[in-house]
């Protein structure tokens, strides 16, 4: 296995595990809301019963559950997903974004709970550096896939 594809396998497994994550969220309720950063109106919802907060998570665990089998069909761990190269670079420019501007961000946000403010941005500062260390994970696995798929090409050219 090639570094590119070994970094997609990290990358992949690190973004399921984030998906599993966001069904623990879910399922820990308005506590685990509040440690992961989501905010006190979240837990306040969740708290209450309202599925705002269930149906917000759930989408994110899904989109990361997406991802990571891009991940995975990056490295041809699983077989070819469409738009495969397109994805991965799309995927390691959103996490990129994400862990670059996370911080600018945080605090940018007016929070009322200002015990609240140190946890937050200590959640944010996590978060933004294992952001930015998976974009580069999908950034050079989609440049090793494509390296790859050139020589795949080639080779069929000869044949």
């Amino acid at each position: 296995m090639q570094r590119g594809e070994r970094l997609l396998v990290f990358g992949g497994a690190l973004t399921g595990a984030a998906s599993l994550l966001h069904v623990g969220i879910i399922l820990g309720g308005p506590d685990w809301y509040r440690f992961f950063g989501a905010g006190e109106r979240m837990a306040w919802l969740a708290a209450r019963g309202s599925p705002y907060p269930a149906v917000i998570t759930a989408g994110i665990a899904i989109v990361l559950g997406i991802w990571a089998l891009y991940a995975f069909s990056g490295a041809e761990v699983i077989r070819r997903l469409p738009f495969l190269r397109a994805v991965l670079v799309a995927i390691a420019a959103i996490y990129l974004a994400r862990g670059i501007l996370g911080i600018p961000l945080v605090l940018m946000v007016d929070d009322p709970y200002a015990n609240q403010l140190r946890a937050k941005m200590t959640f944010m500062v996590v978060s933004s550096a294992v952001c930015i260390v998976l974009g580069l994970c999908y950034a050079f696995g989609a440049a090793s896939a494509k390296r790859r798929g050139l020589t795949r090409s080639q080779r069929s050219q000869r044949s």
